[in-house]
């Protein structure tokens, strides 16, 4: 289905990694500063951090937002309950949460971008991930969902009502199907070592989706930092192609910096053109929000992606050089 949108447009767009309470007014100006056409947050905002979501959800450009398992830290759990700061009886900072984002968060949703003739499908929403249903009491009072079976349906019936067959796919954890090393782009890095934790959910939405006819050139997602719990001498694999579909774990953990000179924080940059990636880098912007250093972890032009990385390459996606 065409929009109206010519074909060969190119688009940035912004993909912001778990923020775990870094997010401050200079990255709304830096969205700007970048020209990007679209931004995609994939949650962990804070644990249940009602201002940052509300400071977040202010923006005054396109945007979508997936949920995290830190935005319902003091509700999903147990012992996240036992923790919890406020009175649960009287707050509800999920609900406030769900509320501040409204259309922009699309979890089990959808969101149709018709000016850059793509659509938005939420995966899961505040997902754990791994291979057990967890937190059925969560998600069934919440979403009336009781099973993997019935996530993936509520995925995929996102994906039939959007309004453009180029989709991007936005969820807090990644797909199952990405590999089950430690350092995978959904793979376990903590004991016992070794293990695919993605969302089984989410991988079967995407095959249906694609099934439907819809393109799905970019799948987003994060929860996996990209530093390794159980050795510093790489990182994780950020970005991983299966066909024509663009896989990235966007989770630069953290987000942002304190150097002498000030704050220098990172984001994800995508490049689209024709419902395809072209090219996946990371940047970061400097206290004056002036480029101090641009990786490229993809290029559509040589197929390669950057999966091993160097020590000075390393050293590039963690700091921030002025």
């Amino acid at each position: 289905m065409s929009l109206g949108l010519p074909i060969d447009r190119p688009l940035t767009i912004a993909v912001i990694g778990d923020v775990h309470d870094l997010w401050q007014p200079a990255d709304a100006r830096a969205l700007k500063h970048l020209g990007v056409d679209l931004a995609l947050f994939v949650g962990d905002f804070g644990n249940e951090a009602v201002p940052i979501v509300a400071e977040i959800a202010s923006l005054n450009l396109p945007f979508a937002a997936a949920f995290g398992n830190h935005d319902a830290w003091y509700t999903a759990t147990p012992w996240g309950r036992q923790q919890c700061p406020y009175d649960r009886q009287q707050e509800d900072w999920v609900q406030q949460q769900l509320d501040l984002m409204a259309e922009a968060h699309i979890g089990y949703r959808n969101r149709d971008f018709l000016e850059l003739n793509l659509s938005v499908v939420g995966g899961r929403p505040f997902s754990w991930g791994g291979p057990e249903w967890k937190y059925a009491e969560f998600y069934q009072q919440r979403f009336g969902v009781s099973s993997f079976a019935e996530s993936t349906a509520q995925i995929v019936a996102a994906g039939q009502q959007t309004a453009s067959d180029t989709v991007i796919v936005l969820s807090h954890n990644g797909p199952t199907g990405l590999g089950d090393r430690p350092e995978d782009p959904c793979g376990r890095d903590w004991q016992p070592l070794g293990g695919d934790y993605g969302d089984p959910d989410l991988e079967a939405a995407i095959a249906n989706i694609k099934d439907l006819g819809k393109q799905i050139p970019l799948v987003t997602f994060g929860h996996m930092h990209h530093r390794l719990r159980h050795t510093r001498s790489r990182l994780r694999t950020a970005i991983k192609q299966i066909g024509s579909t663009v896989y990235l774990n966007a989770a630069s953990v953290p987000r942002i910096l304190s150097t002498p000179d000030g704050d220098c924080r990172n984001f994800l940059l995508v490049a689209l053109k024709a419902a395809v990636v072209t090219e996946v880098a990371i940047v970061w912007l400097n206290p004056d929000l002036e480029l101090a250093s641009r990786q490229i972890l993809y290029s559509c032009h040589d197929g390669q992606t950057a999966d091993v990385l160097t020590s000075q390459e390393l050293a590039d996606r963690a700091e921030c050089k002025s």
